[in-house]
């Protein structure tokens, strides 16, 4: 199989077909991305892997539907991570979760892991950034991205109109991708 072969947007298109090699090569090369956006916004290890389940599930059972959002592969597929961490975020407030729980499995599973080490590599490059933003930018992605608000709570948090958070986020995550050297 050639390197082609192995892009994420082919491989989406033989999982679609059914094609469980193609599933277990495109697991090898989201599962680390996904598990890394997850864990930004749970920050609680055990449910980072378990909505990381989640959303593989997703993907071996919607890879059909990736064309029709006409994104990179990437994209979808970490879109898809972050809704995900998103809404188990609001389920932990709604049902009175909090981070007592995911603060006591942190200190059980040590710092010495081999995921805690991965995740705080990936948090140490994106807060650094982070700091490359205007504060408004950054205000907005943090409130968004870590704090799992919707474009109405930060309007109400930040006082600021929700078309302006919008162009915030946007210009703010434009920046970021440039910054970081990701191409779309």
């Amino acid at each position: 199989m050639t390197a082609q072969a192995n892009t994420p947007e082919l491989l989406l298109r033989r999982v679609a077909r059914g094609d469980e090699q193609a599933f277990a090569a495109l697991y090898d090369l989201v599962a680390g991305p996904v598990l890394g956006i997850v864990a930004a916004v749970l920050r609680d290890p055990a449910r980072s892997e378990e909505v990381t389940r989640e959303v593989l599930l997703k993907i071996w059972l919607e890879a059909a539907q990736f064309e029709e959002h006409g994104s990179s592969a990437m994209a979808w597929v970490l879109t898809i991570a972050h809704r995900r961490a998103v809404d188990r975020l609001r389920y932990q407030r709604v049902n009175g979760e909090n981070d007592s729980r995911a603060e006591q499995l942190a200190s059980q599973h040590g710092s010495d892991g081999v995921v805690a080490t991965a995740l705080g590599t990936l948090e140490h490059a994106v807060r650094g950034r982070l700091d490359e933003l205007t504060d408004p930018q950054r205000r907005s992605i943090v409130l968004a991205y870590y704090g799992g608000h919707t474009y109405r709570e930060i309007s109400e948090a930040l006082d600021t109109p929700v078309g302006t958070i919008k162009a915030q986020m946007r210009d703010g995550l434009l920046r970021l991708r440039e910054s970081s050297g990701a191409r779309s």
